[in-house]
């Protein structure tokens, strides 16, 4: 039972303070096509939005 707690708590925090996957591959698509900081990290808040423009949007090389 102390260690479901412990578990579920622990699952919570991680959840809380990181950053989430879709915000972490729109701010790796956008550092790869614009190598600009400013716009990794306006991507990243635009996250699965992003994304999907890229998937969209991106040449057979990238």
């Amino acid at each position: 039972m102390i260690i479901a707690e412990m578990a579920s708590h622990v699952h919570q925090t991680v959840a809380k303070s990181g950053i989430g996957l879709g915000s972490a591959i729109a701010i790796v698509l956008s550092w790869h096509r614009n190598k600009s900081i400013l716009f990794a990290i306006i991507h990243g808040i635009l996250s699965w939005f992003y994304v999907i423009y890229f998937a969209l949007t991106r040449e057979e090389n990238e």
